[in-house]
């Protein structure tokens, strides 16, 4: 009897302890995801990479199309934010800072997106106010373990 009671507890013992020893990944997986799917669009702004307009291009849609001018400063400041503090949050270096940064760019892109409703295929503030409240949740918990900040003993 106790042979069997032990073979039953065993497998739902070990995956719980998987599962436990798993979660310490997932902290770093959301922030190093999050930092990398910053970078390309950034690129796009600062570079002309991935289908982007480059600084050019992309100034002189944020000035003539959004009003924010002058539209070169702010695709660039768009473009660093996103391209090197996208870097910076995928690393783990200067992570909060790097977040807030985020946090604020995804809060002007919310405006942007207010007058189109709430789904993104109508190009509405869903997608800006998830990734909005994923840089927010990372300023709230900086690097965690998994970062260069916590190797280099940085207070980010």
């Amino acid at each position: 009897m106790t042979d069997t009671t032990t073979a039953s507890v065993t497998p739902t013992t070990d995956r719980a302890a998987a599962v436990e020893r798993l979660q310490t990944l997932s902290y770093p997986l959301v922030r190093i995801t999050a930092g990398l799917l910053l970078v390309p669009h950034g690129a796009q702004k600062l570079f002309g990479w991935f289908g982007g307009y480059g600084l050019a291009g992309t100034g002189q849609f944020f000035g003539e199309t959004l009003g924010m001018e002058p539209g070169i400063l702010f695709a660039f400041l768009a473009g660093f934010v996103e391209f090197f503090g996208g870097l910076a949050i995928a690393l783990g270096l200067f992570t909060r800072p790097a977040a807030l940064a985020a946090a604020v760019l995804l809060a002007v892109a919310l405006t942007v997106h207010v007058p189109n409703g709430l789904f993104w295929t109508s190009g509405g503030i869903e997608y800006p106010l998830m990734w909005a409240l994923i840089a927010v949740a990372i300023v709230l918990r900086g690097g965690g373990a998994y970062s260069l900040d916590a190797r280099l003993r940085l207070p980010f």
